[in-house]
Parts: C-alpha cells; structure tokens; sequence
C-alpha cells in the first residue's frame, strides 16, 4: 500500500519555521499529517492548529490533544483563529502542492495517467468541478485560463478545439478530454504539456491563486514579531506570488514607503535564494522536483 502523501523539503521546512516548543503554529496544508507530525515533535506545551478542505484528510489526523483540525480551506485561517481564540501565532507553513494520494485517485480527476471524471475538486462539496469548466466556459474565457494558468502557448487552438467539441458531445470523463484535445499536444513535450492543460483547470476549480492571495495577506496579522512564514510550491505562478509578498509585504511586489521614503517592510527574508530538494528527494519523490521553499520572518 502506498503511503498517502510523502511530505516534500520536511527537515528543511520545519526547520525554517523556527519552532518554540511552547509555541503557537498553523500547518495550512495536513494532507497525510507529514509536516504536522514532526512539529509536534517538537513541540512540548505548544498547540498546532492544521487546516485541510479535503475530507480524505480525516484518515490521517494524529490522535494529539495538542492538535486542533479545521477541514476548511486555509484562506479562511484568519476567521477559524478566532473562533479558537488564538489571536496571534509563532509560524505558519503552506505545501501548496496537491498530495500524492489525491492525483493517485482516479475518480478525482487531478491526473491524466488515469481515467475517470473530469472532478479536480479539492472540497468534493464544491459545486464547480472540471466537467462545469470545460463545458459551461466561454471559449474566451477557457483560454484566459490555460494562458494564465498553464501558460500554454497554443491557448487559443487549444480552447476553440474544445468549444467545437463539447457542441457534439458533453466533455465527462479524462479519456474523452484527452482525445478531444490530442490534436492539440506537441508530441515532443506531450507529458509536460498535459500536466500544464490538467494545472491550470486544477487552479480554476479550486480558485486556488485566489485563496493564495487572501491566505498570504492575513498572515502578516495573524503572526507574533519573530513569527515564521514557511511556504512551498511548486509552479511559477504561485512561488512569483510568494516571493512578491515576502519581498515586499504585497501581493503585486511593490513596497511602500513611508512620509520620509522609508521602506516598510513587514517581513524579512530568511532564505535569500529559493530552497530545492536534493538529487536524493527528488529520485525517491518525482513530484518534489518542482518544489520551491521561502521562508520569512514577521518584523516588528
């Protein structure tokens, strides 16, 4: 049996998070409980509150009375804090890559290597799934999506192949996708081309650079001075929104100043350059390969 999902960059992950053992942290992203786990750990007197929409996640909580879990989607972090009265927190991590087990089950769609409905939902309660993208979209607005999501070049070809096709027969299951746009795929780069189609509906469904932004800006007052934001990614678009934030404490990258053109920046690098798995990670764990680590501290 496989495991469920194989934890990516964890040593270097919780390290950076700086662990206090009677401190407060938010682990974002549970999935198999990985990074939970060793916190902690590590822990002695301090809590960890985890946050994960899937249901899936169920299986795995850590029987740990130090343990709060939320099966809500982490943008909500700021409102669930409260409802638990935990004003501030001491670090917060976000994996944002979608776990091993999820693009391993066939019926929820993430993977083109199986066949099944086109789902792609991380909160299988969600009403917008893959199916309703593909088929209700304007053709338009499918491509704005496969531009900026997948930043897949032939994006119009792509999109019109798609409109042209679902007017015959509704778009359902993967298989029928991928024949539906086989036209479409450059044979030399078919298995990367394919997992950029399959990110960018992935991002529509689940709204995920939405969630991302609105996740990013209320850690800033969520964190004690010292605090540690620790995120993960694993594709350009969310590591540059990443990377804008803690450079610069916004999501478009721009500092502010202040009356005197001081520069105020609300976090501070602790990894100047992004952090990568090794060759030994990325041989045992593939999708590691694409893992980008930063880590920032919350000023004062």
């Amino acid at each position: 049996m496989s495991e469920y999902h194989i934890p990516v960059l964890l040593k270097e992950s919780i390290d950076g998070l700086n662990l206090q053992p009677n401190g407060i942290y938010v682990d974002v992203t549970y999935g198999g409980g990985g990074h939970s786990r060793l916190i902690l750990e590590r822990l002695r007197g301090g809590k960890l509150v985890a946050f994960d929409q899937d249901e899936d996640a169920l299986q795995n909580l850590i029987d740990d009375e130090r343990l709060i879990f939320v099966n809500h989607n982490f943008k909500f972090i700021k409102n669930f804090l409260r409802f638990h009265g935990i004003p501030k927190v001491d670090g917060i991590l976000a994996d944002l890559g979608v776990s091993s087990h999820d693009f391993d089950q066939a019926d929820r769609g993430f993977s083109f290597r199986f066949d099944g409905k086109l789902d792609m939902r991380m909160n299988q309660s969600a009403e917008t799934d893959a199916v309703k993208v593909i088929n209700e979209y304007e053709v338009q607005k499918l491509g704005v999506m496969f531009r900026e999501y997948g930043e897949i070049q032939n994006w119009r070809n792509l999109s019109e192949t798609i409109s042209q096709a679902r007017t015959i027969e509704k778009i359902v299951t993967v298989t029928q996708f991928l024949n539906i746009i086989s036209r479409c795929v450059p044979a030399k780069v078919e298995k990367k081309y394919l997992a950029q189609v399959f990110q960018a509906l992935r991002i529509e469904v689940n709204g995920e650079m939405q969630a991302l932004e609105t996740f990013l800006e209320s850690t800033l007052e969520l964190m004690n001075p010292g605090g540690r934001l620790v995120v993960i990614s694993y594709h350009s678009l969310e590591d540059r929104m990443v990377k804008n934030f803690m450079r610069s404490g916004r999501i478009d990258g721009k500092s502010e100043q202040d009356f005197f053109g001081h520069y105020h920046l609300p976090l501070e690098l602790i990894t100047r350059k992004v952090i990568v798995p090794g060759e030994e990670e990325t041989q045992r764990n593939p999708r590691a390969r694409s893992a980008r680590l930063r880590i920032a501290q919350r000023t004062a």
